[in-house]
């Protein structure tokens, strides 16, 4: 399986809202809240199999006073992102906002440009209600080009290192190209690519979640 196949599929999933509550422990102070798209929430599988969930378990077993919400939605570009995260940051009210989308601006050829406003003014709106951001990198093959592809991998570090924001470098390292990590249907990640997505993540977030949060 190719990574553009996969990234075409992505495009095509469904925009469903998934809001979970995964493993957090009863005495929970703070949320954080992934805001992504079907990479982040569980396409095709079982919402407690995603690496969202993951997360939530493996928040449990630190013992850390946190609790996760997934709200991503499959399909979702940078553009449906902006409109939509004032509501769910009102409604969480996390102090955390892991930003992981960019994905299929790419897959559309959407302008880098837009993109990259897009991302900034998510930052900025988690700023303003008093969350910290942290951005998710994706890659993209070269579908439209080889100088495209380039802009679109050099868009998040150059965003990270602008805004002052903690990075994950590539959410889907070790995992794009391994076919034996996908779905049947050779599109989506399967149950047996969640932990390592995860274990690209956890990195940059521990020792986020293991400090004293500023809401």
């Amino acid at each position: 399986m190719s990574f553009l196949r996969f990234l075409r599929r992505a495009a095509l999933g469904p925009a469903a809202l998934v809001l979970l509550l995964a493993g957090a422990p009863a005495y929970a102070e703070h949320t954080v809240m992934v805001f992504g798209d079907s990479l982040s929430a569980a396409y095709g599988l079982a919402a407690s199999q995603g690496w969202v969930s993951l997360l939530g378990e493996r928040i449990a077993r630190e013992g850390l006073a946190w609790r996760v919400v997934n709200a991503s939605v499959s399909g979702e570009t940078t553009a449906g992102g902006v409109r939509r995260l004032p509501e769910d940051l009102k409604r969480h009210r996390p102090s955390l906002v892991v930003i992981a989308l960019g994905a299929n601006d790419g897959l559309r050829g959407q302008p880098v440009a837009a993109a990259r406003a897009n991302l900034e003014e998510m930052i900025r709106l988690a700023r303003a209600a008093r969350a910290e951001p942290v951005l998710v990198g994706l890659m993209i093959p070269p579908n439209y080009g080889i100088e495209y592809a380039r802009e679109f991998r050099e868009l998040y570090p150059g965003i990270a290192k602008k805004a002052r924001v903690p990075l994950v470098p590539f959410l889907l390292d070790g995992i794009a190209e391994k076919r034996e990590l996908f779905l049947p249907d050779q599109l989506h990640p399967a149950a047996a690519a969640q932990p390592l997505i995860l274990d690209n993540v956890w990195p940059v977030l521990e020792p986020l979640l293991k400090r004293p949060p500023k809401r």
